[in-house]
């Protein structure tokens, strides 16, 4: 189970602790520092008002709480096919190109990786790379060169088609698998996740036979991860969708019970924003889920930047990033706060090797030393400076990396997002903002 350990502020004296036994018994309550925050007296009540606007489906956006329940009401027939064509794309490909930006990529990128690690797309021999996240020539030149001589399968994933980037994408490989592929098999080896009734998209699928999976009506893409959006590049990556649903199914259970981690953790950024703080910035020790990070950074940009409002969200990847920005976040202007992820079960695969007496580096006093044992290490050095610094921080502790937990973390941070919106005053679900540049590019595309 998530637990949430949050440092900041003399919680207690708002008497939020006492009436809380379920809390208490799943997670240690610390708190250190910054006692005069605005704290839960005001916040926790205004993100209960938000879960009964999410309840009643009463808040602005409510058309697009579908992923509310997604763990539970998904479609069991799309679900089988997700891992039927899976299955044989592992059997027949080298390489799926996933051709999507922003939430049509994000989830799947960043489970593939905290899954499969950095270096490694799949736990089979096919390959999944991503296409359509930028205007790049280089980077798609780079694809072009790396699909050169292989299998290739194609999912371009968007609802309205619309898109440039992943249209421009989806254009290029079109001409080229064309020419490699007659067209039967051209149009079994691309696979189209977008609206089920309208759409370029939907409607290129329909003249050219491509198979098809729906991104639902009432599920927005930076929430569409346990969706085919996300789900299928996830299983072709061969990880365990199943446990992935279980984990998110368990997490709605968690989720909706009284004062649970999630209304918590979202009352934290409520009381930290309304305490004049800026920025979160989302942090882990381990670089497979750098990419996490990406996802979050969407998932909370989008649905809180509007009106004015919201905080920044920005991201850090540990002991890195220390190095860089560490003096920043130490010893800089107080506008920011940490959300830190951390797995508890640790890997005990790589030690600190004994060179003898002629290592010269002086570190022969951390020989056998497991290499997780000396990041956690570094983990609570960073986290005393940090206090002593004044920087308060939140801390999810997630038991272990694993599909199952993936999924339950996914739910958790989707509904503190939807949560904290609404308590801050804004629609958690429109993003007027990217519909304004996204005009201002087509009009000055039109005039070239």
């Amino acid at each position: 189970m998530l637990k949430i350990n949050v440092y900041y502020g003399n919680i207690c004296e708002y008497n939020y602790c006492k009436n809380c036994n379920f809390l208490m018994n799943e997670i240690k309550c610390n708190f250190d520092n910054l006692k005069d925050l605005f704290g839960y007296k005001e916040a926790f009540p205004e993100v209960l008002k938000a879960v009964k606007k999410i309840e009643d489906a009463s808040g602005e956006g409510c058309e697009y709480l579908g992923w509310l329940d997604l763990p539970t009401r998904y479609d069991n027939d799309e679900f089988r096919n997700i891992i039927k064509i899976s299955d044989e794309i592992k059997e027949e490909a080298d390489i799926l190109l996933v051709i999507g930006i922003g939430g049509s990529y994000l989830g799947a990128r960043c489970a593939i990786e905290s899954q499969n690690g950095v270096f490694q797309s799949s736990k089979d021999n096919v390959k999944v790379y991503f296409l359509g996240i930028n205007l790049s020539a280089d980077y798609i030149e780079e694809i072009l060169n790396i699909i050169k001589g292989k299998s290739v399968y194609v999912n371009v994933i968007s609802k309205s088609g619309t898109t440039l980037e992943p249209a421009i994408a989806f254009r290029i490989m079109r001409d080229i698998l064309s020419k490699k592929y007659p067209p039967s098999e051209l149009k079994r080896r691309i696979i189209v996740t977008t609206d089920k009734t309208k759409g370029i998209l939907k409607e290129i699928s329909n003249k050219e036979g491509y198979r098809t999976f729906i991104v639902p009506d009432d599920v927005g893409g930076r929430y569409s991860v346990l969706t085919p959006v996300g789900l299928f590049p996830i299983a072709v990556a061969g990880i365990d969708i199943n446990e992935m649903m279980l984990g998110a199914k368990k997490g709605k259970e968690i989720f909706s019970r009284d004062n649970n981690d999630c209304y918590r953790y979202a009352s934290a950024r409520v009381a930290l924003y309304h305490s004049g703080y800026e920025i979160e910035v989302f942090t882990n020790y381990n670089p497979r889920f750098t990419q996490f990070s990406e996802w979050l950074k969407q998932l909370f940009g989008e649905s809180e930047g509007k009106n004015g409002k919201g905080l920044f969200p920005a991201a850090m990847t540990f002991t890195t990033d220390l190095h860089s920005l560490g003096q920043y976040v130490q010893d800089g202007k107080k506008i920011l706060f940490k959300t830190e992820l951390d797995f508890e079960k640790k890997s005990k695969s790589i030690k600190v090797p004994c060179l003898g007496q002629n290592s010269y580096d002086k570190l022969n006093y951390l020989s056998g030393k497991f290499i997780d044992d000396l990041n956690e290490i570094a983990q609570k050095g960073v986290y005393l400076a940090h206090k002593k610094g004044g920087v308060p921080q939140i801390t999810v502790k997630i038991p272990k990396n694993n599909p199952y937990y993936l999924g339950m973390l996914f739910y958790f941070f989707e509904k503190a997002c939807a949560l904290s919106a609404y308590a801050i005053g804004v629609n958690p679900f429109d993003q007027l903002g990217v519909e304004e540049y996204k005009k201002q590019i087509k009009i000055l595309l039109e005039k070239i």
